[in-house]
């Protein structure tokens, strides 16, 4: 098979100039979210902080709305909320397509890529070969890197790919790559069929084994994927968090991203239970990681998305947005660690209005009455000393609805688009999701981020979250409190601003 990609790719920022009024404009175009000009995009890739900017690398095919050979795009952000779309930065090549994968900042120079005092910026990514997947054959996916010395301006590709070669294994990818200080090593998570496999290495060339985790510990109910592992502060504590894609298998269907807590030395990971838990249990967040190069603080991005539908769903420019950024931390319930995930504080920044309510019977209760019609997109934080059954229902005058809520009796929250207008386009979009409150609080809080066509639930100080999208005929213009016992202590509630005004794209 032959590839018309050269060895060294070359592509430069965009200049900051103002989108076309044909881009960011449609419907259901995210306002909040990031999401490509045109085209598909699926996995983030490669996300790492240098010198102020984060980089947002993604799966992408620039020639369709469906999955096809895929590149890595690349987005740039100095707050991670605004973001710039820049030229591709991967293309495939001789060796296939560019998987998902990982991106570091090789501070000293362990891979020798550096020259004239420059700090190499290091990819590591699966090349996906389709031409050995079409015969049958085992190994047609491999690890290789590629380096930038302009901070992901440019990238040349190592001349020695693949740097870890497959031994056999049908699904062998996506690695994701750390710098253990303890040991003095690069860190390899990679997704290996149905577990994860540890490597180490001093230079990013040469990989050694270590360990494998995994094969029946959580969900098994499709093919893991996207590793991530990292560690987190409890108490002064340090507990490691392993966080693993799957498809299919979710809690409310097709993909989903697990997570497992326990203890790291650089070699194997050892859980502290085998209980299977859900970075969010909503059906669309997958293949989520953190960024590098962060310090302690973790930020976590996913794909807003689920492969059931992903490829239908009614946009037709564009195909797939990412999450909010969200911040992780832990929380220690009946002597076990949960993750906890928050929408990040920048988020703020796109406030244009701050309605706060206090001492609210929510018995049939329409915000709109003191907010004015419904906007997206918006953010309402709530919060009450009861634990009761509650309902937030969002409308439109073709009586299209999704409603959020709590179900006491289960101790389940939910959202349920079963009438939240497109949904025939697969036969289990419409459905009611739910997840298990896991907080033992006798108090509950959550935050609702809405956007044209997704909504993000942080239930419990981000204990349990759900992420969904829907696709009304027309904007939600109402929202509805309904409870018979449920009292709001306190709620705000804010319209926010698009993240393409005012900003070059």
């Amino acid at each position: 098979m032959k590839f018309l990609f050269p060895f060294l790719l070359l592509s430069g920022f965009a200049t900051a100039q103002k989108t076309s009024h044909q881009f960011y404009t449609e419907t259901y175009r995210p306002q909040i979210h990031f999401s490509p000009k045109q085209h598909w995009m699926n996995d983030p890739n490669g996300m790492v902080f240098y010198k102020g900017v984060y980089h947002l690398f993604f799966q992408y095919y620039p020639d369709s709305t469906v999955w096809g050979p895929m590149h890595w795009g690349h987005a740039t952000s100095t707050d991670l909320v605004h973001w710039q779309q820049q030229p591709i930065a991967l293309y495939p090549d001789s060796l296939g397509y560019i998987f998902s994968g990982s991106a570091v900042i090789d501070k000293t120079n362990t891979s020798g890529f550096g020259k004239n005092g420059k700090i190499p910026m290091v990819a590591i990514f699966t090349n996906h070969d389709p031409v050995g997947e079409k015969e049958g054959r085992n190994n047609y996916q491999n690890q290789s890197i590629a380096f930038s010395l302009d901070e992901g301006k440019t990238w040349v590709k190592y001349k020695g790919n693949p740097v870890l070669k497959n031994p056999g294994i049908k699904d062998f990818r996506d690695p994701k790559v750390h710098w253990y200080p303890a040991s003095k090593k690069w860190i390899m998570a990679l997704a290996t069929l149905d577990r994860i496999t540890f490597y180490s290495s001093k230079n990013l060339k040469s990989w050694t084994k270590g360990s494998e985790f995994g094969q029946q510990k959580g969900a098994h109910g499709g093919v893991w994927e996207c590793p991530d592992i990292f560690p987190l502060k409890y108490n002064g504590k340090t507990i490691w968090v392993l966080i693993v894609s799957i498809n299919p298998g979710g809690p409310n269907g097709g993909s989903a991203t697990q997570y497992f807590t326990g203890t790291f030395n650089g070699k194997t990971f050892t859980p502290f239970d085998n209980d299977t838990k859900w970075i969010d249990y909503g059906p669309d967040d997958y293949a989520g990681v953190t960024w590098s190069n962060t310090g302690e603080r973790k930020i976590f991005l996913g794909w807003m998305s689920n492969w059931q539908y992903a490829t239908i769903v009614p946009t037709k420019k564009w195909r797939s947005a990412m999450t909010v950024p969200r911040d992780l931390g832990l929380e220690k319930i009946g002597g076990k660690y949960y993750v906890t995930s928050k929408p990040v504080k920048e988020l703020n920044e796109l406030n244009v209005s701050d309605i706060k309510l206090q001492n609210l019977k929510a018995h049939h209760f329409a915000l709109t009455s003191k907010t004015g019609e419904l906007s997206v997109p918006v953010r309402f934080k709530f919060s009450s000393d009861k634990i009761e059954d509650f309902s937030i229902t969002l409308s439109n005058s073709n009586h299209e609805k999704l409603i959020v809520g709590y179900d006491k009796e289960t101790n389940n929250y939910y959202i349920d688009r079963t009438s939240s207008g497109k949904t025939t386009f697969e036969k289990d979009f419409s459905a009611r999701l739910t997840a298990k409150r896991l907080s033992h609080s006798t108090d509950m809080d959550m935050i609702l981020i809405i956007d044209k066509a997704s909504i993000e639930m942080f239930a419990d100080k981000g204990l349990t979250n759900m992420t969904a999208i829907f696709f009304p005929t027309q904007p939600y213009s109402n929202i509805l409190f309904d409870s018979n016992n449920f009292e709001i202590k306190e709620l705000q509630f804010h319209k926010m601003k698009s993240i393409w005004e005012g900003k070059s794209k």
